[in-house]
């Protein structure tokens, strides 16, 4: 018997990519429950073959599914998300609500799966953000095996990762741009294409931006808080699919080729990595693809154990619903999804 799930936020890009994950891995759904706000209430959404209309979140009995996928925003998630685990199901919110809440575990199957286990102490579990999900895939076997001291990222963050409104701004801004000029921003503070923005989110008192911070906080919550990282988030005139330079200083001695092998053999990563001019992954090749890609492997010769890669993933599915749905898997793979008796 399959399970009773509600995709809460279902007319979002992510919302719409979980109930397409969900049905593309073939979770056991007995009934899905199609989610959103009444102004969408009885919107058509896909699940596989089906069509279902959205119910209002307001109305909807949560105490009747056994698990809730949450795509909504951080305040909506701080109000519905306690009233919902309550009710029964566990929650897995995509939001940063309640990421570094200490009683919610904040999980990536590929790193820290034993997390899910404490799952139940709020019936919550936090997906982590988007370019940190990809990021801890490829920092996860390095630092067991190096243990990493220092790590310096850059991001290259598609216009996806701002929703709807921010795919469309580019779309209008680059049609626009050779005809009557750019639209004005409105969704990004400048323009976006053609452009890239060295900002994302709010500036801190400290000049990092709460999207950075995000990076480094969640990384410790799920790897280890001794690691050294600074972050900067670029917005880039990419429609899906988030990058990362990624520079690493180990305590211990690294090997290049040893590296290179581990993260070829580590769960959720493909290493795409020939010293030729097409051997390496981009975001337009990494669209629409479950695993977190590495290339440009290398070591870093300014520092005595110290290491560079190129790290890619499709931010809607690894960075965002594809995650949720593989703790859900995990949590159907340990049976922690508690089924309620059918009426």
């Amino acid at each position: 018997m399959g399970y009773r799930v509600a995709v809460v936020g279902a007319t979002g890009n992510v919302g719409r990519e979980m109930l397409n994950i969900l049905e593309e891995v073939n979770f056991p759904v007995d009934k899905i429950h199609a989610i959103a706000s009444r102004k969408s209430i009885g919107q058509l959404v896909s699940f596989g073959e089906q069509t279902v209309a959205c119910e209002d979140v307001e109305q909807f009995d949560f105490s009747t599914v056994d698990l809730v996928l949450m795509s909504v925003s951080g305040a909506f998630s701080k109000e519905w998300s306690p009233k919902i685990g309550a009710a029964g199901p566990i929650v897995i919110d995509n939001s940063s609500a309640w990421r570094m809440d200490p009683d919610v575990p904040l999980i990536v199957p590929e790193v820290n799966p034993d997390d899910v286990e404490w799952a139940n102490r709020k019936n919550i579990i936090a997906n982590p953000n988007c370019s940190t999900a990809q990021l801890v895939v490829a920092l996860k076997p390095l630092h067991d095996r190096f243990r990493i001291k220092r790590a310096v990222v850059s991001t290259y963050q598609s216009v996806s990762g701002a929703g709807k409104e921010g795919m469309d701004e580019l779309f209008d801004q680059t049609k626009n741009v050779f005809v009557l000029g750019a639209t004005p921003p409105k969704k990004f503070p400048k323009q976006i294409a053609f452009n890239v923005i060295p900002f994302i989110g709010s500036f801190r008192d400290d000049g990092y931006t709460d999207e950075e911070a995000k990076m480094w906080d969640e990384t410790h919550k799920m790897i280890d808080p001794e690691i050294k990282l600074t972050v900067t988030c670029v917005r880039v005139p990419v429609m899906v699919g988030h990058s990362e330079s990624v520079n690493l200083e180990f305590y211990d001695p690294v090997d290049e080729d040893e590296a290179r092998e581990l993260l070829r053999e580590s769960p959720g990563l493909i290493v795409i990595d020939k010293r030729d001019d097409k051997g390496y992954i981009t975001p337009k090749e990494a669209q629409g693809e479950f695993p977190v890609f590495v290339s440009r492997i290398r070591k870093d010769p300014t520092v005595e154990s110290g290491l560079s890669l190129w790290v890619v993933a499709d931010n809607l599915r690894k960075g965002a619903a594809l995650n949720a749905v593989q703790i859900a898997e995990l949590l159907h793979a340990r049976g922690l999804i508690r089924q309620k008796a059918l009426a």
